[in-house]
Protein backbone atom coordinates (compact mmCIF):
# COMPACT_ATOMS: atom_id res chain seq x y z
CA UNK A 1 0.00 0.00 0.00
CA UNK A 2 1.37 3.44 -0.95
CA UNK A 3 1.96 6.22 1.60
CA UNK A 4 -0.59 8.41 -0.16
CA UNK A 5 -3.30 5.74 0.00
CA UNK A 6 -2.50 5.01 3.65
CA UNK A 7 -2.75 8.70 4.57
CA UNK A 8 -6.05 8.96 2.67
CA UNK A 9 -7.53 6.06 4.58
CA UNK A 10 -6.47 7.63 7.89
CA UNK A 11 -8.23 10.86 6.94
CA UNK A 12 -11.34 8.97 5.85
CA UNK A 13 -11.36 7.03 9.11
CA UNK A 14 -11.02 10.24 11.10
CA UNK A 15 -13.79 12.01 9.20
CA UNK A 16 -16.43 9.30 9.42
CA UNK A 17 -16.97 9.40 13.18
CA UNK A 18 -17.64 13.14 12.88
CA UNK A 19 -20.86 12.57 10.98
CA UNK A 20 -19.35 10.93 7.91
CA UNK A 21 -18.94 14.31 6.15
CA UNK A 22 -16.11 15.60 4.00
CA UNK A 23 -15.67 19.32 3.24
CA UNK A 24 -14.16 20.31 -0.05
CA UNK A 25 -14.00 23.94 -1.07
CA UNK A 26 -16.77 24.80 1.35
CA UNK A 27 -19.12 22.15 -0.07
CA UNK A 28 -20.47 19.60 2.38
CA UNK A 29 -20.51 16.01 1.04
CA UNK A 30 -22.28 13.13 2.76
CA UNK A 31 -20.99 9.73 1.56
CA UNK A 32 -23.62 7.20 0.56
CA UNK A 33 -23.68 3.49 1.42
CA UNK A 34 -21.65 2.42 -1.62
CA UNK A 35 -18.95 4.95 -0.79
CA UNK A 36 -18.72 3.64 2.76
CA UNK A 37 -18.53 0.04 1.51
CA UNK A 38 -15.71 0.96 -0.87
CA UNK A 39 -13.81 2.67 1.94
CA UNK A 40 -14.22 -0.34 4.20
CA UNK A 41 -13.10 -2.71 1.46
CA UNK A 42 -10.00 -0.60 0.80
CA UNK A 43 -9.10 -0.57 4.48
CA UNK A 44 -9.76 -4.31 5.02
CA UNK A 45 -6.90 -6.83 4.73
CA UNK A 46 -6.75 -8.87 1.54
CA UNK A 47 -8.83 -12.05 1.58
CA UNK A 48 -6.84 -15.21 2.25
CA UNK A 49 -5.88 -17.11 -0.88
CA UNK A 50 -8.04 -20.22 -1.27
CA UNK A 51 -6.10 -23.44 -0.88
CA UNK A 52 -6.64 -26.74 -2.64
CA UNK A 53 -7.73 -29.78 -0.69
CA UNK A 54 -6.82 -32.01 -3.64
CA UNK A 55 -4.45 -31.78 -6.59
CA UNK A 56 -4.55 -33.92 -9.72
CA UNK A 57 -1.64 -33.70 -12.16
CA UNK A 58 -2.35 -35.23 -15.58
CA UNK A 59 0.81 -35.88 -17.60
CA UNK A 60 0.49 -36.80 -21.25
CA UNK A 61 3.87 -38.37 -21.91
CA UNK A 62 5.15 -36.86 -25.14
CA UNK A 63 1.99 -34.76 -25.63
CA UNK A 64 3.49 -31.74 -27.35
CA UNK A 65 1.50 -28.92 -28.92
CA UNK A 66 1.35 -30.67 -32.30
CA UNK A 67 -0.04 -33.79 -30.61
CA UNK A 68 -2.73 -31.73 -28.87
CA UNK A 69 -3.67 -30.05 -32.15
CA UNK A 70 -3.84 -33.33 -34.09
CA UNK A 71 -5.75 -35.03 -31.25
CA UNK A 72 -8.26 -32.16 -31.17
CA UNK A 73 -8.94 -32.62 -34.87
CA UNK A 74 -8.99 -36.41 -34.59
CA UNK A 75 -11.41 -36.36 -31.65
CA UNK A 76 -13.69 -33.95 -33.49
CA UNK A 77 -13.67 -36.08 -36.63
CA UNK A 78 -14.55 -39.16 -34.60
CA UNK A 79 -17.65 -37.20 -33.59
CA UNK A 80 -18.59 -36.38 -37.17
CA UNK A 81 -17.21 -32.83 -37.15
CA UNK A 82 -14.62 -31.34 -39.46
CA UNK A 83 -12.37 -31.48 -36.40
CA UNK A 84 -10.60 -28.14 -36.29
CA UNK A 85 -13.37 -26.47 -34.29
CA UNK A 86 -13.44 -29.17 -31.60
CA UNK A 87 -12.14 -28.35 -28.13
CA UNK A 88 -10.54 -30.91 -25.83
CA UNK A 89 -11.79 -30.74 -22.23
CA UNK A 90 -8.62 -29.28 -20.75
CA UNK A 91 -8.43 -26.61 -23.46
CA UNK A 92 -11.36 -24.92 -21.72
CA UNK A 93 -9.25 -24.17 -18.64
CA UNK A 94 -8.67 -20.44 -18.10
CA UNK A 95 -5.04 -20.69 -17.02
CA UNK A 96 -2.33 -21.71 -19.49
CA UNK A 97 1.46 -21.55 -19.42
CA UNK A 98 4.33 -22.67 -21.62
CA UNK A 99 6.85 -24.95 -19.93
CA UNK A 100 10.57 -25.27 -20.72
CA UNK A 101 11.55 -28.93 -20.63
CA UNK A 102 15.34 -29.20 -20.99
CA UNK A 103 17.39 -31.32 -18.58
CA UNK A 104 20.45 -29.93 -16.85
CA UNK A 105 22.76 -31.79 -19.22
CA UNK A 106 20.48 -32.25 -22.24
CA UNK A 107 18.92 -29.79 -24.66
CA UNK A 108 16.30 -32.39 -25.63
CA UNK A 109 15.09 -34.14 -22.48
CA UNK A 110 13.95 -37.56 -21.37
CA UNK A 111 11.02 -38.42 -19.12
CA UNK A 112 13.13 -39.19 -16.05
CA UNK A 113 14.66 -35.75 -15.83
CA UNK A 114 11.45 -33.93 -16.73
CA UNK A 115 9.23 -35.91 -14.35
CA UNK A 116 11.78 -35.43 -11.58
CA UNK A 117 11.58 -31.67 -12.13
CA UNK A 118 7.81 -31.75 -11.62
CA UNK A 119 7.96 -33.98 -8.53
CA UNK A 120 11.06 -32.62 -6.77
CA UNK A 121 11.20 -28.94 -7.71
CA UNK A 122 14.67 -29.31 -9.22
CA UNK A 123 15.82 -29.89 -12.75
CA UNK A 124 18.26 -32.76 -13.09
CA UNK A 125 20.20 -34.86 -15.58
CA UNK A 126 18.80 -37.07 -18.28
CA UNK A 127 18.12 -40.64 -17.20
CA UNK A 128 18.08 -40.27 -13.40
CA UNK A 129 15.15 -40.17 -10.97
CA UNK A 130 14.82 -38.16 -7.76
CA UNK A 131 18.51 -37.30 -7.52
CA UNK A 132 20.30 -34.06 -8.31
CA UNK A 133 22.40 -33.20 -11.36
CA UNK A 134 25.58 -33.81 -9.34
CA UNK A 135 24.80 -37.53 -9.39
CA UNK A 136 26.47 -39.60 -12.08
CA UNK A 137 24.12 -41.81 -14.01
CA UNK A 138 24.30 -45.51 -13.06
CA UNK A 139 26.54 -44.67 -10.08
CA UNK A 140 24.84 -45.77 -6.85
CA UNK A 141 27.08 -43.87 -4.43
CA UNK A 142 26.67 -40.52 -6.15
CA UNK A 143 22.89 -40.99 -6.32
CA UNK A 144 22.71 -41.72 -2.59
CA UNK A 145 24.77 -38.59 -1.93
CA UNK A 146 22.47 -36.31 -3.91
CA UNK A 147 18.84 -37.05 -3.02
CA UNK A 148 16.06 -34.64 -3.97
CA UNK A 149 12.74 -34.20 -2.15
CA UNK A 150 9.90 -36.32 -3.49
CA UNK A 151 6.39 -34.92 -3.66
CA UNK A 152 4.93 -38.36 -2.96
CA UNK A 153 6.84 -38.57 0.32
CA UNK A 154 5.74 -35.11 1.45
CA UNK A 155 2.12 -35.84 0.59
CA UNK A 156 2.14 -38.81 2.95
CA UNK A 157 4.14 -37.02 5.65
CA UNK A 158 1.50 -34.29 5.70
CA UNK A 159 -1.31 -36.81 6.11
CA UNK A 160 -2.84 -36.74 2.62
CA UNK A 161 -3.76 -39.71 0.44
CA UNK A 162 -1.58 -40.56 -2.55
CA UNK A 163 -2.52 -42.03 -5.92
CA UNK A 164 -0.38 -43.00 -8.93
CA UNK A 165 -1.92 -44.09 -12.24
CA UNK A 166 -0.21 -44.87 -15.55
CA UNK A 167 -0.77 -46.83 -18.74
CA UNK A 168 2.99 -47.46 -18.79
CA UNK A 169 4.82 -49.73 -16.38
CA UNK A 170 4.25 -48.37 -12.88
CA UNK A 171 8.05 -48.46 -12.49
CA UNK A 172 8.56 -46.41 -15.66
CA UNK A 173 10.15 -42.96 -15.40
CA UNK A 174 7.10 -40.72 -14.98
CA UNK A 175 5.15 -42.70 -12.36
CA UNK A 176 8.40 -43.63 -10.58
CA UNK A 177 9.26 -39.94 -10.15
CA UNK A 178 6.46 -39.69 -7.56
CA UNK A 179 8.02 -42.20 -5.15
CA UNK A 180 11.52 -43.30 -6.22
CA UNK A 181 15.15 -42.20 -6.35
CA UNK A 182 17.40 -44.03 -8.77
CA UNK A 183 20.79 -43.54 -10.35
CA UNK A 184 19.31 -44.96 -13.54
CA UNK A 185 15.70 -44.97 -14.74
CA UNK A 186 16.27 -48.47 -16.13
CA UNK A 187 16.83 -50.00 -12.68
CA UNK A 188 13.19 -51.06 -12.54
CA UNK A 189 13.99 -54.55 -11.21
CA UNK A 190 17.01 -55.63 -9.18
CA UNK A 191 18.36 -57.72 -12.06
CA UNK A 192 18.74 -54.50 -14.07
CA UNK A 193 21.28 -53.06 -11.62
CA UNK A 194 24.81 -53.79 -12.87
CA UNK A 195 26.72 -56.31 -10.79
CA UNK A 196 29.34 -53.76 -9.79
CA UNK A 197 26.65 -51.41 -8.37
CA UNK A 198 24.80 -54.00 -6.28
CA UNK A 199 25.26 -54.08 -2.53
CA UNK A 200 25.99 -50.37 -2.29
CA UNK A 201 22.62 -49.39 -0.82
CA UNK A 202 20.59 -48.58 -3.95
CA UNK A 203 17.19 -50.24 -4.30
CA UNK A 204 15.51 -51.03 -7.59
CA UNK A 205 12.39 -49.02 -8.42
CA UNK A 206 9.89 -51.86 -7.90
CA UNK A 207 11.29 -52.47 -4.41
CA UNK A 208 10.95 -48.78 -3.63
CA UNK A 209 7.29 -48.81 -4.68
CA UNK A 210 6.28 -51.69 -2.43
CA UNK A 211 8.22 -50.10 0.43
CA UNK A 212 6.51 -46.72 0.03
CA UNK A 213 3.14 -45.54 1.30
CA UNK A 214 0.24 -44.97 -1.08
CA UNK A 215 -3.49 -45.55 -1.30
CA UNK A 216 -3.70 -46.31 -5.03
CA UNK A 217 -1.06 -47.44 -7.56
CA UNK A 218 -2.37 -48.68 -10.91
CA UNK A 219 -0.54 -49.45 -14.13
CA UNK A 220 1.43 -52.04 -16.04
CA UNK A 221 4.74 -53.73 -15.34
CA UNK A 222 4.22 -57.08 -13.57
CA UNK A 223 7.63 -58.27 -14.75
CA UNK A 224 9.62 -56.04 -12.40
CA UNK A 225 7.80 -57.45 -9.35
CA UNK A 226 8.19 -61.21 -9.91
CA UNK A 227 10.94 -63.72 -10.45
CA UNK A 228 11.39 -66.09 -13.35
CA UNK A 229 9.13 -68.73 -11.82
CA UNK A 230 6.14 -66.69 -13.00
CA UNK A 231 7.77 -64.97 -15.97
CA UNK A 232 9.21 -61.98 -14.13
CA UNK A 233 12.57 -60.23 -14.36
CA UNK A 234 13.77 -60.25 -10.75
CA UNK A 235 17.02 -61.98 -9.86
CA UNK A 236 15.35 -64.31 -7.34
CA UNK A 237 13.26 -66.86 -9.21
CA UNK A 238 10.58 -67.04 -6.52
CA UNK A 239 10.33 -63.28 -5.89
CA UNK A 240 6.81 -62.00 -5.25
CA UNK A 241 6.86 -58.31 -4.32
CA UNK A 242 3.08 -57.78 -4.53
CA UNK A 243 2.63 -60.55 -1.98
CA UNK A 244 5.13 -58.88 0.36
CA UNK A 245 3.36 -55.55 -0.09
CA UNK A 246 -0.08 -57.00 0.68
CA UNK A 247 1.26 -58.74 3.79
CA UNK A 248 2.87 -55.53 5.05
CA UNK A 249 0.00 -53.15 4.36
CA UNK A 250 -3.14 -55.27 4.43
CA UNK A 251 -3.87 -53.87 0.97
CA UNK A 252 -5.37 -55.60 -2.03
CA UNK A 253 -3.33 -56.62 -5.07
CA UNK A 254 -5.31 -56.92 -8.31
CA UNK A 255 -4.47 -57.96 -11.88
CA UNK A 256 -7.61 -57.16 -13.89
CA UNK A 257 -10.36 -54.56 -14.03
CA UNK A 258 -13.01 -56.77 -12.42
CA UNK A 259 -10.79 -57.41 -9.39
CA UNK A 260 -10.06 -53.68 -9.18
CA UNK A 261 -13.77 -52.84 -9.15
CA UNK A 262 -14.37 -55.42 -6.42
CA UNK A 263 -11.43 -54.42 -4.19
CA UNK A 264 -12.29 -52.87 -0.80
CA UNK A 265 -12.28 -49.09 -0.90
CA UNK A 266 -11.05 -48.68 2.67
CA UNK A 267 -7.68 -50.38 2.05
CA UNK A 268 -4.76 -49.59 -0.27
CA UNK A 269 -4.87 -51.13 -3.72
CA UNK A 270 -2.02 -52.07 -6.04
CA UNK A 271 -3.04 -52.96 -9.57
CA UNK A 272 -0.64 -54.34 -12.18
CA UNK A 273 -2.54 -55.23 -15.32
CA UNK A 274 0.08 -56.34 -17.84
CA UNK A 275 3.56 -57.80 -18.01
CA UNK A 276 5.00 -54.56 -19.38
CA UNK A 277 3.17 -51.48 -20.66
CA UNK A 278 -0.60 -51.68 -20.97
CA UNK A 279 -2.31 -52.36 -24.29
CA UNK A 280 -2.67 -49.50 -26.78
CA UNK A 281 -6.21 -48.21 -27.20
CA UNK A 282 -5.82 -48.66 -30.97
CA UNK A 283 -5.09 -52.36 -30.47
CA UNK A 284 -8.26 -52.72 -28.41
CA UNK A 285 -10.24 -51.47 -31.41
CA UNK A 286 -9.18 -54.21 -33.83
CA UNK A 287 -11.96 -56.62 -32.90
CA UNK A 288 -9.74 -58.95 -30.87
CA UNK A 289 -9.89 -59.41 -27.10
CA UNK A 290 -6.39 -58.01 -26.61
CA UNK A 291 -6.32 -55.92 -23.45
CA UNK A 292 -9.92 -56.80 -22.63
CA UNK A 293 -9.12 -57.54 -18.99
CA UNK A 294 -7.24 -54.28 -18.52
CA UNK A 295 -9.01 -51.14 -17.24
CA UNK A 296 -8.83 -48.09 -19.45
CA UNK A 297 -7.12 -44.93 -18.26
CA UNK A 298 -10.55 -43.43 -17.54
CA UNK A 299 -11.54 -46.48 -15.50
CA UNK A 300 -8.31 -46.32 -13.50
CA UNK A 301 -8.79 -42.59 -12.94
CA UNK A 302 -12.35 -43.10 -11.73
CA UNK A 303 -11.25 -45.83 -9.33
CA UNK A 304 -8.45 -43.66 -8.00
CA UNK A 305 -10.67 -40.62 -7.41
CA UNK A 306 -13.39 -42.71 -5.75
CA UNK A 307 -10.87 -44.18 -3.30
CA UNK A 308 -8.82 -41.07 -2.62
CA UNK A 309 -11.71 -38.68 -2.06
CA UNK A 310 -12.72 -40.55 1.12
CA UNK A 311 -9.64 -39.13 2.86
CA UNK A 312 -10.76 -36.08 4.89
CA UNK A 313 -7.32 -34.47 4.59
CA UNK A 314 -7.35 -34.51 0.79
CA UNK A 315 -5.12 -36.17 -1.79
CA UNK A 316 -2.53 -35.89 -4.55
CA UNK A 317 -3.10 -37.93 -7.71
CA UNK A 318 -0.75 -38.23 -10.67
CA UNK A 319 -2.28 -39.69 -13.84
CA UNK A 320 0.00 -40.46 -16.78
CA UNK A 321 -0.97 -41.41 -20.29
CA UNK A 322 2.31 -43.14 -20.93
CA UNK A 323 1.61 -44.67 -24.31
CA UNK A 324 1.16 -41.40 -26.20
CA UNK A 325 4.94 -41.35 -26.06
CA UNK A 326 5.32 -44.93 -27.21
CA UNK A 327 3.04 -44.44 -30.19
CA UNK A 328 5.22 -41.57 -31.33
CA UNK A 329 8.45 -43.51 -30.78
CA UNK A 330 7.02 -46.20 -33.08
CA UNK A 331 6.20 -43.54 -35.68
CA UNK A 332 2.50 -44.42 -35.40
CA UNK A 333 0.56 -41.20 -35.04
CA UNK A 334 -2.80 -42.97 -34.94
CA UNK A 335 -1.73 -44.92 -31.86
CA UNK A 336 -0.56 -41.73 -30.14
CA UNK A 337 -3.78 -39.88 -31.00
CA UNK A 338 -6.03 -42.67 -29.73
CA UNK A 339 -4.11 -42.57 -26.44
CA UNK A 340 -4.54 -38.80 -26.30
CA UNK A 341 -8.29 -39.07 -26.85
CA UNK A 342 -8.54 -41.54 -23.97
CA UNK A 343 -6.38 -39.21 -21.88
CA UNK A 344 -8.90 -36.43 -22.59
CA UNK A 345 -11.72 -38.77 -21.52
CA UNK A 346 -9.99 -39.39 -18.20
CA UNK A 347 -9.56 -35.64 -17.68
CA UNK A 348 -13.23 -35.07 -18.47
CA UNK A 349 -14.15 -37.65 -15.86
CA UNK A 350 -12.02 -35.85 -13.28
CA UNK A 351 -13.58 -32.49 -14.15
CA UNK A 352 -17.09 -33.89 -13.71
CA UNK A 353 -16.36 -35.80 -10.51
CA UNK A 354 -14.38 -33.32 -8.43
CA UNK A 355 -15.26 -30.00 -6.83
CA UNK A 356 -13.53 -27.14 -8.70
CA UNK A 357 -13.61 -25.09 -5.51
CA UNK A 358 -11.33 -27.53 -3.71
CA UNK A 359 -9.48 -29.45 -6.44
CA UNK A 360 -6.65 -28.12 -8.60
CA UNK A 361 -6.46 -30.00 -11.90
CA UNK A 362 -3.39 -29.50 -14.07
CA UNK A 363 -2.72 -31.01 -17.48
CA UNK A 364 0.72 -30.97 -19.06
CA UNK A 365 3.37 -33.04 -20.83
CA UNK A 366 6.89 -33.98 -19.86
CA UNK A 367 8.26 -33.29 -23.34
CA UNK A 368 7.30 -33.13 -27.00
CA UNK A 369 8.11 -35.21 -30.10
CA UNK A 370 9.39 -34.49 -33.62
CA UNK A 371 5.83 -34.79 -34.91
CA UNK A 372 4.48 -32.45 -37.58
CA UNK A 373 1.17 -31.38 -39.13
CA UNK A 374 1.74 -29.88 -42.55
CA UNK A 375 1.00 -29.76 -46.27
CA UNK A 376 -1.99 -27.37 -46.80
CA UNK A 377 -4.80 -29.93 -46.46
CA UNK A 378 -8.38 -28.72 -46.80
CA UNK A 379 -10.55 -27.96 -43.80
CA UNK A 380 -11.88 -31.22 -42.35
CA UNK A 381 -9.35 -33.36 -44.23
CA UNK A 382 -8.83 -36.77 -42.62
CA UNK A 383 -6.08 -36.03 -40.10
CA UNK A 384 -4.68 -39.55 -40.61
CA UNK A 385 -5.02 -39.37 -44.38
CA UNK A 386 -3.35 -37.92 -47.46
CA UNK A 387 -3.18 -34.19 -48.04
CA UNK A 388 -6.09 -33.07 -50.23
CA UNK A 389 -5.99 -29.36 -51.14
CA UNK A 390 -8.66 -26.80 -50.26
CA UNK A 391 -11.55 -26.50 -52.70
CA UNK A 392 -10.84 -23.89 -55.34
CA UNK A 393 -7.13 -23.91 -54.60
CA UNK A 394 -6.18 -25.94 -57.67
CA UNK A 395 -8.01 -27.18 -60.74
CA UNK A 396 -8.50 -30.75 -59.49
CA UNK A 397 -9.26 -30.37 -55.78
CA UNK A 398 -10.58 -33.88 -55.17
CA UNK A 399 -7.26 -35.62 -55.73
CA UNK A 400 -4.41 -35.73 -53.19
CA UNK A 401 -1.63 -33.20 -53.61
CA UNK A 402 1.46 -34.72 -55.20
CA UNK A 403 5.03 -34.15 -54.11
CA UNK A 404 7.86 -33.57 -56.58
CA UNK A 405 8.30 -37.33 -56.90
CA UNK A 406 4.75 -37.60 -58.22
CA UNK A 407 3.41 -39.37 -55.12
CA UNK A 408 0.99 -38.16 -52.44
CA UNK A 409 1.97 -37.46 -48.85
CA UNK A 410 0.24 -37.41 -45.48
CA UNK A 411 -0.65 -34.49 -43.25
CA UNK A 412 1.15 -36.09 -40.29
CA UNK A 413 4.80 -37.05 -40.30
CA UNK A 414 8.00 -37.25 -38.28
CA UNK A 415 11.42 -35.66 -38.58
CA UNK A 416 13.05 -38.97 -37.63
CA UNK A 417 12.09 -42.52 -36.73
CA UNK A 418 11.43 -46.04 -38.00
CA UNK A 419 9.30 -44.78 -40.90
CA UNK A 420 12.30 -43.06 -42.50
CA UNK A 421 12.91 -43.15 -46.22
CA UNK A 422 16.27 -44.77 -46.97
CA UNK A 423 16.03 -44.00 -50.67
CA UNK A 424 14.04 -40.87 -51.37
CA UNK A 425 14.09 -41.57 -55.10
CA UNK A 426 12.07 -44.71 -54.44
CA UNK A 427 9.65 -43.33 -51.85
CA UNK A 428 6.67 -45.65 -51.51
CA UNK A 429 3.12 -44.38 -51.35
CA UNK A 430 2.46 -43.52 -47.69
CA UNK A 431 0.21 -45.56 -45.42
CA UNK A 432 -2.90 -43.97 -43.93
CA UNK A 433 -5.28 -44.71 -41.06
CA UNK A 434 -4.95 -45.52 -37.37
CA UNK A 435 -2.45 -48.36 -37.88
CA UNK A 436 -0.22 -46.51 -40.34
CA UNK A 437 3.43 -45.78 -39.70
CA UNK A 438 4.07 -42.26 -40.95
CA UNK A 439 7.02 -41.46 -43.15
CA UNK A 440 10.05 -39.73 -41.61
CA UNK A 441 13.18 -37.98 -42.81
CA UNK A 442 16.02 -39.41 -40.69
CA UNK A 443 16.29 -43.19 -40.20
CA UNK A 444 16.28 -44.14 -36.53
CA UNK A 445 15.09 -47.29 -34.82
CA UNK A 446 12.94 -45.15 -32.50
CA UNK A 447 11.62 -41.65 -33.13
CA UNK A 448 13.01 -39.09 -30.69
CA UNK A 449 11.74 -36.48 -28.29
CA UNK A 450 11.75 -32.78 -29.19
CA UNK A 451 12.65 -29.73 -27.12
CA UNK A 452 9.98 -27.14 -27.86
CA UNK A 453 7.99 -25.90 -24.88
CA UNK A 454 4.96 -27.89 -23.80
CA UNK A 455 1.68 -26.49 -22.48
CA UNK A 456 0.36 -26.46 -18.93
CA UNK A 457 -3.41 -26.06 -18.43
CA UNK A 458 -4.88 -25.49 -14.97
CA UNK A 459 -8.17 -24.91 -13.17
CA UNK A 460 -9.06 -24.74 -9.48
CA UNK A 461 -7.40 -23.23 -6.41
CA UNK A 462 -3.89 -22.05 -7.27
CA UNK A 463 -4.43 -22.35 -11.03
CA UNK A 464 -3.71 -18.65 -11.56
CA UNK A 465 0.00 -19.38 -11.13
CA UNK A 466 -0.01 -21.33 -14.40
CA UNK A 467 0.80 -18.45 -16.73
CA UNK A 468 3.66 -17.09 -18.79
CA UNK A 469 6.73 -19.11 -19.74
CA UNK A 470 8.01 -21.17 -16.82
CA UNK A 471 10.67 -23.69 -15.97
CA UNK A 472 9.36 -27.22 -15.59
CA UNK A 473 10.30 -27.46 -11.91
CA UNK A 474 7.86 -24.60 -11.21
CA UNK A 475 5.03 -27.14 -11.63
CA UNK A 476 6.18 -28.56 -8.27
CA UNK A 477 6.04 -25.08 -6.73
CA UNK A 478 2.50 -24.54 -8.05
CA UNK A 479 1.36 -27.79 -6.46
CA UNK A 480 2.90 -27.01 -3.08
CA UNK A 481 1.55 -23.47 -3.16
CA UNK A 482 -1.94 -24.73 -3.96
CA UNK A 483 -1.78 -26.99 -0.90
CA UNK A 484 -0.60 -24.03 1.18
CA UNK A 485 2.83 -25.56 1.87
CA UNK A 486 4.93 -22.54 0.93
Amino acid sequence: MTLTRTFGLILAGAALPLGGCVYNGGQKYVPNASDLAAQEAAAAPAAAEKKAKNVILFIGDGMGISTITAARIYAGQKRGQSGEEYVLPFEKFDNVALVKTYNTNAQVPDSAGTATAMHSGKKTSIGVLGVGPEAKRADCASALANPLPLLGEEVKQRGLALGIVSTARITHATPASVYARSADRNWEADAAIPEEERGKGCKDIATQLIGSSFEVALGGGLGAFYGSDVGGRRSEATANLPGLWAARTGGTFVRDKDALAAAPTDKPVLGLFSGSHMTYMAERMDGSDKGASEPTLTEMTSQAIARLKTDPQGYYLMVESGRIDHGHHAGKAGFALEETVEFANAIQYAIENTDPEETLIMVTADHSHVFTIAGYPRRGNDILGLVVPPEGDISNPDEPTLAQDGKPYTTLGYWNGPGALHDHSERPAPETGVNAQQQAAIPLRSETHADEDVALYAQGPGAEKARGVIEQNVVYDIIRSAFGWE
